[in-house]
């Protein structure tokens, strides 16, 4: 394939090279989610209010449109990210596929790169979709929510990119394992009521955007007593790792979670004490990405696939052949 052959004359990443490709990929795809909340509570939603343009004739923000200038630049700028974001998953998918090139065995590596991409451009169609709806509260829940599996995803790729492709050995009983898919499940569900809670609450991105009919105090309440059993499912995944004697990188992953999650838990709390100001909902959306980055690398810390073999480019004889 051409392509291949371009990508096979490139330098072989090294191990810095990949660790910080997937660094780079896990925060720019949290980034993303945060500045979609500046956006939000800027009232700037609808600042482009077409889509792929800013405004009609003209993909930039332009003055003489009736629009805040402010508003305008602070979306525009949000979408700008979107062209860094898709730039950054373009060298992981390369990076993973030069390590292939030497490596063939290396194909998991390789799928989890190309979802960065793919899910990039599937936000901008929701995006897209969550404009041309004047920013109503479920399309703006569900452009928030597409972002959260990208994040994990990006997780497991800087992952792959330190560990090799044995079948997963777990080191932690078959009930850790389930307790784990519980909570990653009971994650989604806390982030999906906080999205009512948003949809509800007085941020929409818009002046004129339909809400949520629904008492944000009970949404809260709901959102509040899912992050609750996140927790309670925690401290159950914790008494397995005592059971099984846990090595230390797991336990500091784990501790890494307990301290992230009741961080966030304390923020939201704050947060609505003090009636929600704008700060604090962008501070509160990086505590949830913090949240979702920590449980996936709890996952991920919680089986081994043996060590890896692609830091270093193979033999030239290995790669001739």
């Amino acid at each position: 394939m051409p392509f291949t052959s371009l990508v096979a004359r490139l330098p072989y990443p090294s191990a810095a090279v990949q660790r910080a490709v997937g660094i780079a990929a896990v925060l720019a795809q949290a980034l993303i989610g945060v500045t979609g909340s500046i956006v939000r509570v800027t009232g700037s939603g609808l600042g482009c209010p077409t889509w792929p343009q800013c405004v009609a004739g003209s993909l930039v923000p332009k003055h003489d449109s009736g629009i805040d200038a402010l508003n305008q630049w602070i979306e525009f700028g949000n979408r700008l990210l979107t062209g860094v974001v898709i730039l950054v998953a373009a060298v992981a998918v390369v990076t993973a596929w030069r390590v292939q090139i030497d490596h063939p065995d290396r194909k998991r590596l390789v799928k989890l790169a190309w979802t960065m991409p793919g899910g990039v451009l599937l936000q901008a169609v929701v995006g897209g979709i969550t404009v041309l709806a004047k920013l109503e509260w479920w399309t703006v829940a569900i452009h928030f929510l597409a972002t959260t599996p990208l994040v994990w995803l990006a997780v497991l790729l800087l992952r792959a990119f330190r560990e090799g492709d044995e079948a997963p050995r777990l080191l932690v009983p078959p009930a850790g394992r389930t307790i784990l898919i519980l909570l990653a499940t009971v994650l989604w569900l806390v982030l999906a009521a906080g999205t009512t809670v948003t949809g509800a609450g007085p941020h929409s991105g818009d002046i004129n955007t339909h809400r949520l009919d629904a008492p944000v105090e009970a949404l809260a309440q709901v959102h509040g007593g899912l992050l609750v059993l996140y927790l309670l499912l925690l401290a159950v995944f914790g008494l397995q790792l005592l059971r099984v004697g846990a090595p230390k990188s797991l336990w500091q992953r784990y501790t890494a979670v307990w301290v992230v999650a009741v961080a966030q838990g304390a923020l939201g709390s704050l947060q609505y004490a003090l009636g929600v100001p704008e700060a604090m909902v962008s501070f509160h959306v990086l505590g949830a990405m913090a949240v979702i980055i920590a449980t996936a690398a709890l996952w991920t810390g919680s089986r081994d696939r043996g060590p890896v073999t692609s830091l270093e480019a193979a033999p030239r004889e290995l790669t001739a052949a």
